[in-house]
């Protein structure tokens, strides 16, 4: 027997990441926490702050539904590092929301860094 998850469900769960994600934070090693994302492990952040509109939600490539994190430009390194995950934070309740692996790159202090733009998928279900 087929499993099924209605589209709204998993929008839903989309529409809480973009009603809540504010910042786009470069880091070394996947965070756990928004400690470790916005701290630990961060070596850049987004300086002005992400509102829905940056996200765009969307049927997904293969099934279910996706959401398009924004592309961002000329964030501020802070920490010299090489980056291994971009994660999107929210300063309401200073939640880790989600973090993906991006392109390898050193980075140093003082000079900037720009993400390109990225998807998070929830597949539809299966059995």
């Amino acid at each position: 027997m087929a499993a099924y998850v209605n589209d709204l469900t998993m929008d839903a769960a989309i529409g809480y990441v973009m009603l809540r994600g504010t910042r786009i934070n470069i880091c070394t090693t996947a965070p756990t926490s928004y400690a470790e994302a916005t701290s630990t492990y961060m070596l850049a952040q987004s300086a002005t702050a992400l509102t829905s509109t940056d996200f765009t939600l969307a049927a997904g490539a293969v099934d279910g539904r996706k959401c398009t994190i924004p592309a961002t430009s000329a964030l501020s390194v802070a920490t010299s590092g090489t980056s291994a995950f971009v994660a999107v934070t929210g300063s309401s309740g200073s939640t880790l929301l989600l973090y993906a692996p991006c392109t390898t790159q050193a980075l140093v202090t003082g000079n900037t860094v720009s993400t390109t733009a990225f998807d998070w998928t929830i597949r539809d279900a299966t059995t």
